[in-house]
């Protein structure tokens, strides 16, 4: 707490003023229904109700701010107008409230009448001066929050208790001297110009020119604060508001009076000679820290010309160029001078620069986070008393410059009057726009009626920072200018914002790629996927297909078994019934004719043995009549043979004799065309039995000559009829490097055939006679002669069958290209 001596008033005393007027206390409730309501008063007699009496219809809305639900616990200041009683004229009263909420579940005695969640309620007191609201503030505060940790509101003990006790110190205080000290507990000079700087003199000054000064802000506390701050740089102030609650009291003036002493020892009577406090809030004039909307029609009449006034409701902000010539924002700490004509007398000279810069330095030099109340230093430099003398100071040397400007101006003539030491007009350093301004106003008519016109033989009348621009004033003005714009503040939220651009590109790319990188990975999983089904469907299907193809197989491998052995059985019975008719397979060496012993015969065991051996015989004729005599039988219904292969000596026609080489592992025979194997696959001309065998015919050898060495076919007969067979079964074999080649016409072209002389001579395969030459078709070495031979078909031929009959084709193919 700040205290310094007593300041006068007009030279009366507390008594002169009337008697004393103890506090009240008041509870102000927010009912669902009704809104804002007085529910109790304390410090009254009973039955009474002074907001009834007094007609303070605006107290429960002045109690409880706008906004005050969003906090947990806020305060409100605002002022009230006394009327005229038998005992006192109007004045005003100030009023302080504390507002608290709380769940209304929490209540130990829930009323009928609590309908919503919470309870918010107001503790009121109201005092004659707002001077201990310093102290008074505290103590309400812990009055109200031990009310509400009660938890039942129907025990207000603790109130009554407690404006008993604020009557009984108002009694003992009014006896006493300290009681016209100045307090200025909880008003922070120093938050005050940190956070306005050079237009803290800015709005000192707008004060002195009684404009409509509305300062608007969401919290309601810190609205107050600042306006009582303000108004308490105007030294003494604070204890003469009597006429701030309406336009019309003037009771301050009614009873000011002009000193005519002056102790310079003392500083009260030092302020009070010099003309202060400057009453700001006279007739015409209003002062309201906290203004509820209902109170906007008393701003809005026309006897009110000037006020200072606060608000929470952001609809004045719309209506500021009605209501308000400046709008202070204190929640973006900004000004805002509507009028045209009070913005010029408001442009600061150089020397009301230099001095203003000077104190904010050294508030910011001195500033402290932990306690914005006190200077770091713990010095007097910076300090709330050092601002407040500070500003004492500069309104003492305005008050002596602007009467040394009205001596002048009356003596302007007369150089005797002027004062040697002060060179030209002293006024100029705080601006001439300004002093004519505030010579129009009504406190400069009240000052100026009730001062000596010789203040300045009193205080020096110069500007505390006199004196023309200097480098030190542009180098602080630049300096000043630099921090007003606030570059360190603008680079820290621009790299900030740069950083939080920053990331949420990189947080959008980093999410884009993730994405494509999942739309990657889902596609590649999906072909993986697909890839897996194709696959196990072909695995699947062709398990099916393999599985199908081997049993049709089995069974097309048992069927042509079965037809293969019953053809090759009919075969071996017919070549048995030819042996034993002709002598086939009999060995014809020089005068032996015993015959051999056939192999085990069928499928396994091919044809007969006596195939392809050699034959020497000097009876041709008898040759030719023992193949003519076998003509018939080689029609038989079973099957029919062409003369096959060649030896290599060459052989004779009409009683030459013929060389026959048996056939032998290493020289086979050549099947083309459509071969027994393809007759045997087909299921159309194959029984159970085998067809009839077709006429044979011979084809003649393209070139004479002995046949090529070393030409082999791919498979022998033996292993197209069946598996198993040797050299002594039933089939004959073809010499070496005679192609054979089975053709299906049942009637044989001519068979050519060659004797030693090299005379050729066509032969029929039907009339020609049959001998055993013919059979087995010798050949000479003239020359080849290759046989044609026509085998049934079957229906189906075995893997190992086919394999060997495309080796047979391939074989004669390339015999083909070069022997034919």
């Amino acid at each position: 707490m700040a205290s310094v001596p007593p300041t006068p008033t007009t030279g009366t005393t507390p008594t002169e003023r009337g008697p004393v007027f103890i506090p009240l206390v008041s509870v102000v409730d927010f009912h669902h229904a009704r809104g804002p309501e007085v529910e109790k008063w304390f410090g009254v007699e009973e039955g009474r109700d002074p907001a009834v009496e007094y007609d303070w219809t605006l107290l429960p809305f002045m109690a409880l701010s706008d906004g005050a639900h969003a906090a947990t616990e806020d305060f409100s200041y605002f002022t009230l107008l006394r009327p005229t009683t038998d005992d006192s004229p109007a004045t005003s009263l100030f009023g302080i409230s504390c507002t608290r909420q709380m769940d209304a579940s929490q209540l130990l005695v829930r009323p009928a009448d609590v309908t919503r969640s919470t309870v918010q309620k107001a503790v009121v007191v109201i005092t004659d001066s707002p001077q201990y609201f310093g102290t008074l503030r505290e103590r309400l505060s812990v009055v109200t929050t031990a009310w509400f940790a009660q938890r039942e509101f129907t025990d207000t003990e603790i109130l009554r208790r407690f404006q008993e006790s604020l009557a009984e110190e108002k009694r003992r205080g009014a006896l006493h001297e300290d009681v016209d000290r100045d307090q200025y507990l909880g008003l922070s000079l120093r938050e005050l110009v940190r956070e306005f700087r050079w237009q803290t003199l800015v709005l000192l000054k707008c004060c002195l020119l009684q404009p409509k000064m509305l300062f608007f802000g969401s919290r309601c506390e810190r609205l107050c604060m600042m306006q009582f701050s303000l108004i308490s740089l105007i030294p003494g102030l604070l204890r003469n508001l009597q006429d701030s609650a309406g336009p019309e009291l003037n009771n301050y003036e009614k009873r000011l009076q002009k000193p005519t002493s002056l102790r310079t020892s003392d500083r009260n009577s030092l302020l009070l000679y010099m003309g202060l406090p400057l009453q700001i809030f006279g007739k015409g004039s209003l002062f309201g820290p906290y203004t509820p909307l209902q109170q906007l029609d008393i701003l809005a009449d026309f006897g009110t010309k000037s006020y200072i006034v606060g608000s929470t409701n952001s609809l004045l902000l719309q209506q500021r160029d009605r209501y308000s010539d400046i709008l202070i924002n204190l929640d973006e700490n900004t000004i805002n001078i509507t009028s045209t004509s009070l913005k010029a007398a408001l442009q600061l000279s150089v020397a009301d620069r230099r001095w203003i810069d000077f104190i904010t330095q050294n508030v910011n030099d001195t500033w402290d986070e932990a306690n914005p109340g006190r200077p770091k230093t713990m010095g007097y430099v910076g300090s709330e008393e050092f601002i407040r003398l500070q500003f004492e100071e500069y309104l003492l040397s305005l008050i002596s410059s602007v009467k040394y400007h009205t001596h002048l101006a009356k003596y302007a003539h007369n150089p005797k009057m002027l004062l040697p030491h002060i060179e030209g007009d002293p006024s100029v350093d705080f601006a001439p726009e300004f002093v004519e301004a505030w010579a129009r106003t009504e406190n400069y008519r009240i000052w100026d009626s009730n001062t000596d016109s010789h203040l300045f033989d009193i205080v020096e009348p110069k500007h505390p920072c006199a004196g023309g621009l200097t480098i030190d004033d542009v180098q602080r003005r630049i300096t000043q200018q630099v921090q007003d714009l606030h570059l360190d503040e603008r680079f820290a939220q621009g790299k900030e914002a740069l950083g939080r651009n920053l990331a949420a590109g990189r947080e959008k790319a980093s999410t884009m790629f993730n994405k494509l990188y999942a739309d990657m990975e889902a596609l590649r999983e999906a072909q993986r996927k697909k890839a897996e089904e194709a696959k196990s469907q072909a695995a699947t299907s062709e398990k099916e297909k393999s599985t199908v193809d081997v049993g049709k197989a089995s069974q097309t491998v048992q069927s042509v078994g079965s037809k293969a052995g019953a053809f090759v059985n009919s075969w071996a019975a017919w070549a048995g019934e030819k042996r034993k008719a002709a002598g086939w397979g009999r060995s014809s060496n020089a005068g032996s004719d015993a015959p051999t012993t056939p192999t085990t015969p069928g499928f396994g065991g091919g044809w007969t043995s006596g195939w392809g051996r050699g034959i020497k015989s000097n009876k041709s004729s008898q040759a030719l009549d023992d193949g003519a005599s076998e003509r018939d039988s080689i029609k038989s219904p079973r099957m029919s043979t062409a003369t096959m292969g060649s030896s290599n000596t060459g052989g004779r026609v009409g009683g030459g004799q013929y060389e026959q080489v048996p056939l032998h592992v290493g020289g086979r025979g050549s099947i083309s065309g459509d071969s027994l194997l393809s007759a045997v696959g087909s299921d159309s001309g194959l029984s159970s039995y085998p067809g009839s065998p077709e006429k044979l015919r011979t084809r003649p050898s393209s070139r004479p000559g002995p046949s090529p060495q070393g030409m082999t076919t791919s498979a022998t007969l033996a292993e197209v009829m069946g598996e198993g067979q040797n050299q002594n079964g039933y089939g004959a074999m073809a010499p070496v490097g005679t192609p054979v080649m089975i053709v299906k016409e049942n009637i044989p072209p001519p068979v050519e055939t060659k004797a030693k002389d090299g005379a050729k001579t066509p032969v029929n395969a039907e009339t020609a006679p049959k001998t055993e030459a013919n059979l087995d078709q010798g050949q000479d070495k003239q020359g080849s002669t290759p046989a044609v031979a026509e085998m049934p078909s079957r229906p189906d031929t075995p893997p190992s069958v086919a394999a060997a009959t495309e080796e047979a084709i391939a074989a004669q193919s390339a015999w083909g290209k070069d022997g034919l």
